[in-house]
């Protein structure tokens, strides 16, 4: 996936080193590289970003569970004999 983003840099990058004016190389860099690239990596982590959601539910699920189990917090263990 990034292979393919950092090809895309290099291609755009090419194109606006041979742009007239330096202002109309920025321009063409951000426009057809920088804001483009933002949209289409935010897009693509959608999934990763979905599984770390439901990944903190389930282990704050589990945390509270903990916590209903055993409302002082401490781990209750027979004590020893010695």
């Amino acid at each position: 996936m990034y292979i393919v983003a950092i090809a895309w840099i290099y291609v755009v990058l090419m194109m606006s080193l041979t742009e007239t004016s330096f202002v109309a190389g920025i321009m063409t860099f951000f426009m057809y590289c920088v804001l483009p690239l933002i949209i289409i990596l935010y897009l693509m982590g959608g999934s990763r970003r979905k599984r770390k959601r439901e990944a903190m539910a389930q282990t704050d699920m589990l945390v509270a569970q903990q916590a209903k189990k055993n409302p002082s917090g401490h781990d209750e263990q027979p004590p020893k004999d010695f």
